[in-house]
């Protein structure tokens, strides 16, 4: 049984994704503006160059959000899910009927 999603519910997933996309970005202006403003306190602070900890910390974290965004699966990703979903129905549809 194959179904083909409705608009609306096309609608709600294109939204819920331009939402994903636009939470990365902000993260990373935030990123950004948070260690410019770090990176000039240690400056002026007489440069001990402690400023990259919080860069190193925090740009892993980007990077770990950027990859979840952008489509760098885990093993149980959003593919997995979908073919989950789908030998379930499968599954229920063979054992109930239509």
């Amino acid at each position: 049984m194959e179904t083909t999603p409705t608009t609306d519910t096309r609608y709600q997933q294109a939204r819920k994704r331009v939402e994903e996309i636009k939470g990365f970005y902000t993260h990373l202006v935030v990123y950004l503006v948070v260690n410019a403003f770090l990176f000039a306190i240690d400056l002026i602070d007489g440069g001990n160059w402690w400023f990259y900890w919080p860069l190193l910390g925090w740009g892993i974290a980007i990077a770990i959000h950027g990859a979840v965004t952008f489509g760098v699966e885990g093993p149980f990703g959003k593919r997995w899910e979908e073919r989950k979903m789908r030998e379930l129905l499968d599954e229920d549809q063979r054992l109930h009927g239509a």
